[in-house]
């Protein structure tokens, strides 16, 4: 019922960028994932659908064909299937929720 960020690993994922898994059911995972300036979550596609919160930093994603610049407090929406990525134009911290959870992220 409670996650405590203090108490989580963090997983790294591509250069510069940690991953947390913060609270998680069957149908949908939250996650808090941290980037040193100029890392990237490179380009890639799932079946889930994904809500992105800026916790923190300054981003340019791209999806599918759309390239943005998002800042702290901005919201993105990424449909399931679409192919995404991310770019850190300064460090910061992305708060990730998908549905139906990444059973991926908890192998």
């Amino acid at each position: 019922m409670f996650a405590y960020n203090h108490e989580i690993a963090a997983t790294p994922c591509e250069p510069g960028v940690t991953r947390k898994i913060l609270c998680y059911s069957d149908q949908q995972m939250m996650t808090e994932v941290c980037f040193e300036k100029g890392a990237q979550g490179n380009a890639h596609k799932h079946p889930h659908e994904q809500i992105t919160y800026v916790a923190a930093g300054r981003f340019e994603f791209t999806i599918g064909d759309q390239v943005q610049v998002v800042s702290q407090r901005d919201g993105v929406y990424i449909p399931p299937n679409v192919m995404h990525g991310v770019k850190a134009l300064e460090a910061g911290t992305l708060v990730d929720v998908f549905t139906p959870k990444r059973d991926d992220f908890l192998k």
